[in-house]
């Protein structure tokens, strides 16, 4: 929910106009409204003074900087804080487009930096709110409000004599005398404000406008129903059908039912973090179908938490929008502010890799049904026998097992390990506060965050059990971002956000290697804002295919050896994991590589196919089985998002034609790893202080491609990737991650 100015203006939502209508922005033009200007600063001076009271608006207090008061939050408070939010808002737009002295960089660029602060607070809790704690309240304040928000956003993208301004700037931008950084927030910002339709003609802005708002209420609607299907749960009532369950599990499934009223029996959640690993460990095969088939058909039951209707009316709409404003289609107008610059160069990538993943996937299968055989199972392995066995083919062929892992995994010692990473690599050290500083759920905990100085670099909470009411997955989000341009540096306020299955009372939470990977991966993402050295906020949003490498990169330490010696220790005798089992592990590193790459590219194979064509899909379940097969998808196993509950694509525009970002991100961060490993230390101090000062910190105040370049030397090399894996690496050497347009 939260929105920087550019507040503005869906321009992460909506990228570029391939030809602009002029503005009647020149020399010669005479710019502002003096009597409008004067009455918008009395509007602002007003409105602020209102807004200062506002619990929701008013600007943050307390120790680090101010922060958010969520023990004021609820929803009955959230519609007057957006209300007079976006009026604030608006007046003071009104303000820096009605200015009758000729557009400057500090009354115009600079002045939007700073207008929408008050409802950046506002929609920040608010964005939480419906995350992690929703309800059928804030759900009904949510329907009502995304879309007055988005005709809020609207106006800011669509008013003429703002546009006008920032075309000025940007027409004389060689002769302003801008330092770098100046000038590129003023290109960046003209750019997406035409990406966004400003430069369109008013009746082309009006049906803008009304498309927009009714993807955000598409986009919420979504998101509840999607909601309300992973809210339910399969409810064992025979202590038999547990079969196979580890006791960590079992306790997990007890406390859930517990928790849902079901006092005796235990319950399978309808979400990943539930259902993986009993997929994983239960021998009831009928058991592992039934609850295989409610997680796959989130969305998709022909109920009133359908999504398909939804779905295809977001395709339609979004078709629409792209051809407004003058692309090919969705996935050209998404693509033009990345790396990749073009659906065709994400394609390449993909299909690089998927051939020998889903050759890799048959030898699975082979080795899994081998095992079947073997135990007279008399089956076909279908997609809920995969987890199983493949998890019987490891115990055999690597020795390995899950729950000999899981010991070694327990929370508390893996979040220390994360922050143990940070403060090797980047100095960080973190001081939990837990207790002294409000939380939107009392298990919530929070750190501060200081630099090798000692100086205060932020706050990061952690939010990490599943429960009802929260959205599923793992996730970071900033509160507040770092920004130095006003004078004080405004630091950050960072969460992670996870769904682990808490234990029953007083047991220790054993995750397994996946779930540490998750961990790390979210802490990644979080450490990319707590090193951030951006001075303007709206340079502090880097492109969709390369947010993931910061945080993918960070999950090769979960298996370095100073994490394991220090962290990986057995809840019960606290002693490290033995050598034997690491080897092993690390013997393992590429096992179930075929599955697991299938799984994630056929969903981005689809989501590209789904956006990059010209008409609209109408059919949604029929096309997501036609494209499958035309990739031969193997029929023993599914994507790792089916379409009707791909909330990645459906619940905002974020990731629309862009789930290939995981894999471009890869491309750098396989090679970022092999950087460090060359060394023969993985918290190498030079490395390390490349990736803060080169990757990390500077946000978009750089172009990212050429940042990777000077980091690394060269491009990044794909093959890195493969060998990351374990694919074979007979493909030319080239990139796959670093050129093309940012």
């Amino acid at each position: 929910m939260k929105k920087q100015l550019l507040a503005i203006c869906l321009a992460a939502s909506v990228p570029m106009l391939a030809a602009c209508a002029t503005t009647g922005a020149d020399s010669a033009a005479t710019f502002g409204n003096a009597t409008a200007y004067q009455q918008a600063q009395t509007d602002v001076q007003r409105l602020t003074a209102q807004a200062n009271q506002d619990p929701l608006l008013k600007p943050w207090t307390g120790q680090y900087g101010g922060v958010p008061p969520w023990d004021q939050a609820r929803a009955e408070l959230v519609p007057p804080a957006l209300e007079l939010g976006i009026q604030l808002q608006e007046a003071e737009v009104q303000v820096i487009a009605n200015n009758p002295e000729r557009p400057t960089f500090d009354n115009t660029i600079g002045a939007m930096q700073n207008s929408g602060r008050h409802l950046d607070r506002a929609t920040t809790i608010f964005g939480v709110m419906t995350d992690n704690i929703s309800n059928e309240a804030i759900q009904g304040v949510e329907a009502e409000w995304s879309p007055r928000l988005t005709a809020a956003y609207n106006a800011i993208t669509f008013n003429r004599a703002l546009f006008n301004r920032i075309h000025d700037l940007y027409e004389r931008r060689e002769s302003l005398g801008l330092n770098a950084h100046q000038l590129r927030l003023l290109e960046r910002t003209h750019d997406q404000f035409v990406r966004a339709g400003a430069a369109a003609t008013p009746e082309q802005q009006a049906r803008l406008g009304a498309i927009n708002e009714e993807l955000s209420t598409k986009y919420a609607d979504f998101g509840r129903r999607l909601l309300a299907d992973e809210n339910t749960a399969i409810f064992i009532t025979n202590r038999r059908d547990l079969a196979g369950l580890p006791p960590n599990i079992v306790e997990a499934l007890a406390a859930a039912a517990t928790e849902r009223g079901h006092a005796g029996q235990w319950a399978v959640v309808n979400t990943r973090s539930s259902v993986d690993p009993f997929l994983t460990f239960s021998s009831n095969r009928p058991l592992r179908q039934r609850v295989y088939t409610a997680f796959k058909n989130r969305g998709d039951n022909g109920d009133a938490n359908d999504t398909n209707a939804v779905i295809a009316d977001i395709l339609r709409l979004r078709a629409e929008r792209a051809q407004i404003l003058g692309f090919q289609n969705h996935a050209y107008l998404r693509m033009a502010d990345t790396m990749a610059g073009t659906p065709e160069r994400a394609q390449d990538l993909m299909m690089r890799v998927w051939p020998a993943a889903v050759a890799r996937v048959h030898e699975e299968v082979a080795d899994m049904q081998a095992i079947a055989n073997r135990q007279r199972a008399n089956i076909t392995i279908e997609p809920w026998d995969y987890n199983y066995y493949a998890e019987q083919v490891r115990r055999d062929r690597y020795n390995l097992d899950q729950n000999e892992l899981r010991p070694y995994f327990e929370l508390n010692n893996m979040i220390n390990a994360s922050m143990y990473m940070a403060n090797q690599l980047y100095g960080l050290s973190f001081r939990e506060i837990t207790g002294t500083v409000p939380v939107f759920e009392p298990n919530v905990r929070v750190w501060e965050v200081t630099d090798r100085d000692g100086s205060f670099r932020g706050l990061f909470y952690g939010d990490y059990f599943a429960r009802a009411g929260k959205r599923s997955g793992a996730w970071m989000n900033t509160y507040r971002s770092h920004e130095t341009f006003n004078g004080p540096t405004i630091t950050t306020l960072a969460s992670n956000n996870n769904n682990f299955v808490r234990g029953g009372e007083g047991q220790p939470v054993l995750i397994s290697l996946d779930d540490a990977e998750t961990l790390f991966h979210e802490f990644g993402h979080a450490i990319h804002y707590l090193v951030s050295e951006v001075d303007y906020p709206g340079l502090g949003n880097v492109p969709r295919d390369y947010v993931e490498y910061p945080s993918q990169v960070h999950e090769h330490w979960v298996l370095s050896r100073p994490i394991l010696d220090q962290f990986a220790r057995h809840y019960q005798t606290n002693q490290p994991m033995p050598q034997a089992l690491v080897d092993r592990v690390h013997n393992a590193s590429t096992f179930n590589q075929g599955y697991a790459t299938v799984e994630y590219l056929s969903s981005a194979l689809v989501d590209m196919a789904l956006h990059n064509r010209a008409t609209p899909v109408t059919d949604v379940d029929a096309f997501e089985r036609e494209t499958l097969a035309s990739l031969n998808m193997p029929r023993e196993m599914s994507m790792r998002h089916r379409l009707p509950q791909f909330g990645h694509l459906f619940s905002s525009d974020a990731y629309s034609a862009g789930y290939y970002s995981y894999l471009w991100s890869e491309t750098m961060d396989a090679d970022t790893w092999e950087m460090f490993e060359a060394t023969g230390n993985v918290f190498d101090p030079t490395v390390a202080a490349g990736m803060r000062n080169i990757i990390l910190a500077p946000g978009n105040m750089t172009d990212r491609a050429e940042a990777y370049r000077q980091f690394r030397g060269r491009d990044p090399d794909v093959n890195a990737l493969l060998r990351t894996r374990g694919f074979p690496t007979d493909a030319p050497a080239t990139t796959g991650g670093s050129t093309g347009n940012e």
